[in-house]
């Protein structure tokens, strides 16, 4: 246990802004280019943001002593209290709760006791099944409760979606009427149909529907006990380590959420389903992963019963986002823009072997870095935005973005005067980016605009190199996106100065393999903040010229957040008739 000294500690947050390590000054980095709208102040206050600036946060806030930044740890306050004292310092307005910069968010953690939990399959014939904790399913009980006994059957329901959009159901069993899930145990495949044509789950790109998380809310409506999610590296896009590490850690879930009812939130590695399904007698997974796939499938109750026995320590708690507002020229309340980036990491494995502690400097110091330098110059700018700038630095993106969330629940201002919402999250400090991602940014009217700046920054917009991985629904712009507001992220591409794209996508494969969600997520006195800056400066100019809009950017006529856009402006014109 590190002693923790509180003066030592303060005097420390303090200096670490200011730490000189010379790797860029501001005019290393591209120039901010003239543009049409942007005012002559503005540009002085984008060409301001620093890399070392960027730096000097991102080395603090990825320390061991904030270990990991878990959600209602020690090191989850230190960094609140680290990102509010910037945000004093460098003037910005407190927009939490009571005037302070803290939105309080309830919570409560879970952590499967690994040692004390048993799961195994039971067929109707032949011997249990054991299975091996970590290496073959994790899981976590969403209910909060200290111990769950199951033995349920299982039904194997395909994706497990219902999408009438699509007219596709796969609870329907061949008489029309929807399989009874009360008691039972669903077993779903990870993503979505797959489909070259856009008008069916929107072809190559996954939509929510494919998310983990949709098909856990699913289960969780139709009164499943439980959910086993197969996994496949290339159906998820992304390891069986990668769940095993986020899962060996608390999984925390909002106090209170109807949703969080499942007794078994679980995942399954595919050689383990591939033996379930051997058990039930139904031949090779993949085979039947491609037939659920296609119209005509049914939802199977298999021959095999899943047991467990699953302890958990809980603990209720809160977590705050950071809240911090830059007021604008215009004291009307529309055309809010809104930058975000989650703080939170993993914490600390308690049952690692070695070196526990999850520091998350790339995911995400990076992208409070960013955030931190944007309200900095944004405060410090000779003029006013034309309306007011909120920075809200959220907690518990890990555990499936309930601080975004709860901010897109109980904005600082109502959703429908929010104009958009820029994100930063995990942006790799390699080098100077000559393109960029900005997945979600095509389907809003601001789109043009978005556009013609990258252009003048000279970065090549690349379209998503794996639209099937869903990124759109992986980070925290969703939870704004799902109550309308405009909202994307920015990201580096795979182009960068100096190398061509074989190199960057490299980069981006090695960290993925090797570092992402990781202990070994560690800073780098060698990383480049250039390109950081860079795309802080880009991020700048595109929440500027979004605030001087002349009407509130919309999602694209028939988009699926256009709904609740629309819902937000109904409600706002409906509370004016009432006052």
């Amino acid at each position: 246990m590190l002693d923790f000294k509180p003066a030592c500690f303060f005097a420390a947050l303090l200096a670490v802004p200011c730490a000189s390590i010379a790797q860029h000054s501001p005019s290393d980095i591209p120039k901010v280019p003239a543009i049409a709208g942007l005012p002559a102040a503005a540009r002085s206050a984008a060409a301001s943001i620093n890399p070392d600036r960027i730096r000097a946060h991102v080395r603090y806030l990825s320390l061991d002593l904030l270990e990991g930044r878990g959600p209602g740890t020690r090191g989850d306050k230190l960094a609140a209290e680290y990102i509010a004292t910037q945000f004093a310092l460098e003037g910005l307005q407190p927009a939490g709760e009571n005037h302070s910069f803290f939105q309080q968010v309830p919570l409560l953690a879970v952590h499967t006791i690994e040692d004390r939990t048993r799961f195994s399959f039971v067929p109707a014939n032949g011997q249990p099944v054991d299975l091996t904790y970590g290496s073959q399913i994790v899981s976590k009980d969403e209910t909060g409760q200290s111990t769950a006994d199951i033995d349920a059957p299982i039904v194997f329901v395909g994706y497990g979606i219902k999408a009438p959009e699509y007219h596709w159901n796969d609870y329907a069993e061949p008489d029309g009427h929807e399989v009874d899930l009360h008691g039972k145990i669903a077993l779903v495949i990870v993503n979505e149909p797959p489909s070259d044509d856009e008008k069916f789950f929107n072809g190559k790109a996954l939509t929510y529907y494919g998310r983990w998380t949709y098909k856990y809310e699913e289960a969780a409506r139709r009164g499943a006990l439980g959910v086993l999610v197969i996994h496949r590296t290339d159906l998820a896009s992304y390891g069986w380590q990668v769940v095993q590490n986020s899962q060996a850690i608390e999984k925390s879930y909002l106090a209170g959420d109807p949703l969080n009812s499942l007794r078994a939130a679980a995942w399954i590695q595919h050689d383990v389903a591939q033996h379930l399904f051997a058990l039930a007698g139904l031949g090779d997974l993949d085979q039947a992963i491609d037939r659920a796939g296609k119209s005509g499938f049914h939802p199977q109750e298999l021959t095999v019963r899943l047991k467990a026995h699953i302890e958990s320590r809980v603990r209720h708690y809160n977590s705050t986002n950071v809240v911090a507002r830059v007021p604008g020229a215009s004291t009307s309340p529309e055309n809010t823009v809104l930058y975000t980036a989650h703080y939170d990491h993993l914490g600390i494995d308690p049952d690692a072997k070695g070196d526990g502690i999850y520091n998350g400097a790339a995911d995400n110091g990076t992208g409070c870095g960013i955030l931190l330098e944007l309200a900095r110059a944004y405060a410090q700018s000779t003029q006013q935005p034309p309306h007011a700038v909120y920075f809200a630095a959220v907690t518990a993106e890990e555990q499936g973005l309930l601080g975004s969330q709860f901010l897109g629940e109980h904005p600082p201002v109502p959703a429908r005067d929010i104009t958009l919402d820029l994100n930063f999250d995990m942006l790799l400090p390699i080098g100077i980016p000559r393109s960029v991602t900005l997945g979600g940014a095509e389907r809003i009217n601001f789109w043009p605009t978005v556009q013609t700046i990258a252009k003048d920054f000279d970065l090549k917009i690349q379209p998503d190199s794996q639209p099937s991985a869903g990124h759109y629904y992986r980070s925290d712009h969703f939870s704004l996106a799902r109550v309308g507001i405009p909202a994307f992220s920015i990201d580096p591409g795979t182009l960068f100065e100096g190398h061509d794209e074989a190199w960057g996508n490299a980069q981006f494969e090695d960290f993925v393999a090797h570092h992402y969600h990781q202990p070994s997520d560690e800073f780098q006195e060698s990383w480049d903040f250039g390109g950081n800056a860079k795309l802080a400066r880009f991020g700048f100019v595109l929440g500027w010229l979004a605030s001087a809009q002349p009407h509130s950017i919309e999602w694209h006529q028939g988009d699926e957040f256009e709904t609740p856009r629309k819902k937000s402006e109904t409600t706002a014109a409906s509370d004016g008739e009432q006052r």
